[in-house]
């Protein structure tokens, strides 16, 4: 994924015409016994986890919606597949999303699941006490997804680009795996492969999500055919996600052991995630779609994300945001 010299849009597009077939290779979790099937793509990331927790306790079928739970091992992948139509749902970042809007895709952001508050992070070796420090160094991140633009957000606040930097290309755990063998000099990763990361002696984050309030979103997206056609569907999404997190809520020690399972991490590190994610009450699901002018509002950093991704030129054009927020399932939610 993922020629150094490609940029993130760059590298996003040339992978969709492989997205049908990524999308197939991914691990199936589950399928319901009945009904028309929706597929839902997830991958490695603390605020998707309920989703594993919503299948397990039966919480799809409770609220009538026959879903294919599709793990993917990358994230891109999971991305591609929505935008080819290879799945009907995905949980994936608003930048990311934006990304595929700017390339022609048809998408629907219809809940925000969480808000990245510290669990991306920027993680360099021994002697490297902050970002200015890494013009010249070796980096490894997977491109095209949320920590590559981390990564250049955190470059352009210390006046650096990409160009003073080395990217190294890499899957997310493979990028983990690279900086714990000393093979890079950092990684921009997110949880919970920053546990790997950090695994190196000596190793410390220069940078955090929490540093940028409200850049790094994360949301169920949905394709526009099944926004406009599969209504019914989506809003038994939509209400299975709070009744998850409701579930989750009272049941929190068996939750934890659900997602720490899913997560591949010990009981301990998935705790350890709490603070760096945010989970989305029903209200801050509506403040955020509610246009307004502060990093809270989605329209706010939609267009902060555009013009970054533009100015940068990790895409063409400046994505179209008509339809893009769609909170009519989250006003229905009893």
């Amino acid at each position: 994924m993922i020629s150094r010299s490609r940029r993130l849009l760059t590298a996003l597009l040339c992978a969709l015409s492989l997205a049908g077939v990524t999308a197939l290779s991914a691990c199936s979790d589950s399928t319901a016994a009945s009904g028309t099937k929706v597929t839902i793509g997830y991958s490695a990331w603390p605020g998707w986890f309920p989703w594993a927790v919503a299948q397990e306790k039966g919480l799809f079928e409770k609220n009538g919606v026959n879903v294919d739970l599709k793990w993917f091992d990358s994230y891109t992948e999971s991305i591609n597949a929505l935008s080819s139509g290879a799945i009907d749902a995905n949980s994936q970042t608003l930048n990311d999303t934006l990304a595929s809007v700017s390339g022609g895709a048809k998408l629907s952001v219809v809940l925000v699941n969480d808000n990245s508050t510290g669990n991306d992070k920027i993680i360099a070796r021994r002697g490297i006490t902050g970002v200015a420090d890494l013009k010249g160094k070796k980096i490894a991140v997977e491109q095209g997804t949320v920590d590559h633009y981390l990564l250049l957000l955190a470059l352009q606040e210390a006046k650096l680009t990409e160009k003073d930097v080395e990217i190294v290309p890499l899957l997310t755990d493979a990028a983990a795996a690279a900086f714990v063998g000393e093979q890079v000099d950092a990684v921009a990763a997110f949880a919970p492969f920053t546990s790997k990361a950090l695994e190196r002696p000596g190793s410390r984050a220069i940078a955090t999500s929490a540093e940028f309030p409200g850049a790094i979103p994360d949301h169920l997206v949905v394709s526009e055919q099944m926004s406009k056609e599969r209504k019914k569907e989506v809003q038994a999404l939509v209400n299975t996600w709070f009744e998850t997190i409701d579930w989750i809520k009272q049941n929190r020690e068996e939750a934890v052991k659900i997602m720490a399972k899913r997560g591949a991490v010990s009981i301990d590190e998935y705790k350890s995630y709490d603070a760096g994610t945010t989970i989305f009450t029903k209200q801050q699901n509506l403040d955020a779609f509610t246009p307004g002018v502060t990093p809270a509002h989605l329209n706010f950093q939609a267009g902060k994300i555009a013009d970054f991704i533009v100015s940068n030129g990790l895409a063409q054009s400046r994505p179209n945001f008509d339809g893009l927020f769609d909170d009519q399932y989250v006003k229905a939610v009893k």
